[in-house]
């Protein structure tokens, strides 16, 4: 029997261990702060990933300068802003953006957490506005309180409209949303046990959440803004009754619950002329979800996914009794914030594969990176300039992300925003494959060819973005001598690579790739060339054939 330990990881971490937890917590890191980073305890390194910080600002339109968050479509000065799918192109610009530059932080990495999670699509959504919004939503509460998350989602326009919830009225209930909210994004099912009861809620739990959902509808302008979060949120559809404001399209009837939530009953605590009043109605809603994380296996529930997305897809007995429960623990003992439970995650033994010998089981490079983390990973490890925001907006949504990183991402199978399924991407929950489902024979080769996109082997005239590797080389500073092969070959794998690489290994990058079968003596002779011509023909070549090698192998694909 294994036995794994959430006990703080007690040794200062070294460059492996600062690059396992940079890799996982945030999109990837280049080689200056994996140094920053090593000598630290994981608690002082997990304190520097969570340091407040600005929220970034929103996206803007190239063609009026301006943002277009706020209908009507049109800036101040009265001027169209640009086409509904350019303005998605732009705010997926601006996440993966985001996730690019935010550098050693966790913020961004929990907002794509929330999204892969409770997830939308843009094609059901249909509201570039709707999706930034709960986008903003996630990144609002991504380091904070998941439970007060959760009360905001329930009435967000993009999930009113992407679960019909902004349909679902007393006399025309609508059970999209509440199924989904129990099944895939808070508690669970559990086993079956008998028709309609999954032991952690009904089907008649579904029914009664239902009603409590009633009469909620879209704010299409945007106007209604929560005054919590300061961002637009749906509305429930009211009208005055006699200087009352009643809630008309929700069900004021009592709402009687299973023995899973011990009978449980929520009813409005005012009614007026057989309607909730507002007040009322939306204390509803807050016992609901009150109600569904005062159980203890909505906390399972949630580590799990965090388990899965942080350290590894299988979840066994013991992870189950030595991790998941006592993350749970900590999770529900504080209300829900996310700080305590990935502190007590992420700076574990049992994360930096410290709490037993084994090898069979090491969580170090044991998952399989998404197209995110590998475009945004290679982009932020060799520090690859973008055009300029400020003075090349247009080149930098065109060039840079619409011409290459969304095709890319794209080719290696996620469609952005564009799940095909409301539990999300398969590769986040999708049993038994998880992480695994990231890889076929197609998306594979498109994984492969980047390297050569990324450094415009393939000819592009305009690339928008572009990685030399002989700069890199040369002026980095992370390789004293370039005229020793054996530096470059060392460095290159010992960074980009999740786990160190075997003898045999590193001497088929040296000798055959790198030297094809030559003496070492030979790549100097060619530095020493290139440095006293400035002809860089052949070092740049062979440069970029190391590095597509490298990129282009199993372990490069891991994390």
């Amino acid at each position: 029997m294994a036995s794994y330990s959430l006990d703080p990881h007690s040794q200062l971490l070294d460059e492996k261990s600062a690059a396992h937890l940079l890799r996982r917590a945030t999109f990837g890191s280049d080689i200056e702060t994996t140094k920053a980073f090593a000598g630290l305890s994981a608690t002082d390194a997990f304190a520097n990933l969570t340091l407040q910080r600005e929220i970034p600002k929103p996206p803007v339109d190239p063609k009026t300068s301006a943002p277009w968050t706020n209908p009507p479509l049109q800036n101040k000065a009265g001027n169209e802003n640009s086409e509904n799918d350019k303005l998605f192109n732009f705010f997926v610009a601006w996440h993966l953006d985001n996730m690019r530059t935010d550098g050693a932080h966790l913020r961004e990495r929990m907002t794509w957490f929330l999204h892969s999670h409770i997830p939308v699509s843009i094609d059901v959504v249909n509201s570039n506005e709707a999706i930034y919004y709960q986008n903003a939503l996630y990144r609002k509460y991504a380091l904070g309180n998941l439970k007060l998350l959760f009360k905001k989602i329930c009435i967000d326009n993009a999930m009113l409209r992407y679960l019909d919830g902004h349909t679902n009225s007393r006399d025309e209930p609508n059970e999209n949303f509440a199924r989904e909210m129990f099944e895939l994004y808070s508690i669970g099912k559990g086993p079956q046990i008998a028709e309609g009861n999954y032991t952690n809620f009904t089907e008649d739990d579904i029914k009664a959440a239902t009603r409590v959902l009633t009469g909620f509808i879209l704010d299409k302008n945007f106007e209604n803004i929560d005054q919590e979060t300061g961002i637009p949120t749906g509305v429930l559809k009211t009208a005055f009754n006699g200087g009352v404001e009643i809630a008309t399209r929700h069900d004021a009837g009592e709402k009687i619950f299973s023995a899973a939530f011990g009978g449980k009953v929520i009813k409005p605590l005012e009614t007026s002329a057989g309607f909730a009043t507002k007040e009322a109605a939306m204390q509803e809603l807050d016992e609901l979800i009150e109600m569904i994380f005062e159980q203890k296996e909505t906390a399972r529930f949630i580590c799990r996914k965090l388990y899965r997305f942080y350290v590894y897809h299988e979840i066994n007995p013991d992870v189950e009794h030595d991790i998941i429960e006592p993350l749970a623990d900590v999770f529900y003992n504080n209300n829900y914030e996310f700080i305590p439970v990935l502190s007590k995650l992420l700076t574990s033994k049992h994360f930096f594969d410290a709490d037993n010998a084994e090898t069979a089981d090491n969580n170090i490079g044991a998952l399989i990176k998404s197209p995110i983390e590998i475009i945004m990973g290679s982009l932020r490890f060799f520090n690859v300039a973008f055009p300029d925001k400020e003075t090349q907006l247009m080149q930098f949504y065109e060039d840079a992300y619409s011409n290459i990183i969304f095709k890319e991402i794209r080719q290696q199978g996620m469609n952005l925003y564009e799940p095909f399924e409301v539990a999300g991407y398969p590769a986040y929950h999708q049993l038994p494959g998880f992480n695994r489902n990231w890889i076929t024979a197609t998306n594979l080769a498109y994984r492969y060819q980047f390297s050569d996109i990324l450094m415009n082997r393939r000819g592009n005239d305009n690339p928008g973005i572009l990685l030399n590797i002989l700069e890199w080389v040369e002026n980095s500073g992370h390789i004293e001598n370039p005229g020793d092969p054996a530096e470059i070959v060392t460095v290159l794998t010992r960074y980009l690579y999740p786990i160190e690489i075997v003898q045999e290994r590193s001497d088929y990058f040296l000798h055959t790739l790198f030297l094809e079968g030559l003496a070492p003596a030979t790549w100097t002779s060619e530095w020493n060339a290139y440095k006293n011509s400035d002809d860089n023909t052949v070092v740049k070549l062979k440069l970029e054939v190391l590095l597509s090698a490298i990129i282009q192998t199993p372990e490069y694909q891991l994390f």
